[in-house]
C-alpha cells in the first residue's frame, strides 16, 4: 500500500516537475537580442512589455500580465512600453505616457483595454481621451496640457528608440533584462509567455550571483 501511494504521489508530481524543468533556448521560447539594451536599474532584472491598446492580442495577454504581476519578486522591475507601429497607435501611446506622468496609469491601464475591446470605443481622438481621463480625477485641461507636452513627445522618441534597439516588430512582446524577446509565437501561446519570462528571470538571477 505504501509503495502504491508513493507511486501515485510521484505520478501526480510529474506534470509540475516537467513544467519547472522546461529548458528553453534561443529560438525555443525566446529569441536573443543581438545587441543587449541597457536597463533603467542594473540592480534589478527588468521586464518590459511592448504593447498597443488597440491590439487584440495585447488585450488577450493583459489578464496573464495582471496575474503575473501580483507575485512580482522584489528584484524584478516591470514596465509597460507603448509602441507606435502605425498612425492610429500614436494617440494610445500618448495617452499611456500622460497617465504615467499623472500617476493614474495603474488604475487606468486595464480599463483602457476594456473601453476599446469591450465597449468598442476607438479612443483615438484627443477629446475622447480627455473625457475618459476625467474618470480618474484628471481635468480635461490638464490632460490636454500633458498630451501635447514636450515630456510626452520626449518619451515617445525614447520608446521608439528602445523598441528599435530591441528589434521588436510587433506586439505584444516581452523584453527580459534588455537581452531576450518573448512573444506568443516563440513561447507557444499567451498562456506560456510568463513561464518563459520566469525562466529567463531565474537565468539572469543565477548569472548575477
Amino acid at each position: 500500500m505504501k509503495k502504491l501511494l508513493t507511486a501515485l504521489f510521484v505520478t501526480l508530481l510529474l506534470p509540475i516537475t516537467s513544467a519547472w524543468a522546461q529548458d528553453y533556448s534561443d529560438g525555443n521560447g525566446y529569441t536573443t537580442i543581438s545587441n543587449p539594451v541597457r536597463t533603467a536599474d542594473p540592480s534589478k532584472i527588468e521586464v518590459v512589455e511592448i504593447f498597443w491598446y488597440g491590439c487584440p492580442h495585447c488585450y488577450a495577454l493583459e489578464p496573464f500580465t495582471q496575474a503575473w504581476k501580483k507575485n512580482l519578486a522584489d528584484d524584478v522591475d516591470f514596465k509597460y512600453l507603448p509602441a507606435v507601429f502605425g498612425r492610429n497607435w500614436l494617440a494610445h501611446a500618448k495617452a499611456f505616457h500622460v497617465a504615467d506622468i499623472l500617476g493614474v496609469e495603474e488604475q487606468l491601464h486595464s480599463d483602457m483595454f476594456n473601453a476599446i475591446h469591450q465597449d468598442r470605443k476607438r479612443m483615438t481622438s484627443e477629446d475622447e481621451l480627455a473625457e475618459f481621463f476625467t474618470q480618474y480625477g484628471v481635468s480635461e485641461d490638464e490632460f490636454t496640457k500633458q498630451y501635447n507636452s514636450f515630456a510626452v513627445n520626449s518619451r515617445l522618441s525614447q520608446a521608439d528608440a528602445k523598441i528599435r534597439a530591441y528589434g521588436a516588430r510587433g506586439v505584444p512582446g516581452l523584453i527580459v533584462n534588455g537581452k531576450y524577446l518573448v512573444t506568443a509565437a516563440t513561447a507557444g501561446g499567451n498562456d506560456n509567455i510568463y513561464s518563459v519570462v520566469d525562466y529567463l528571470i531565474e537565468q539572469e538571477r543565477q548569472a548575477s550571483k
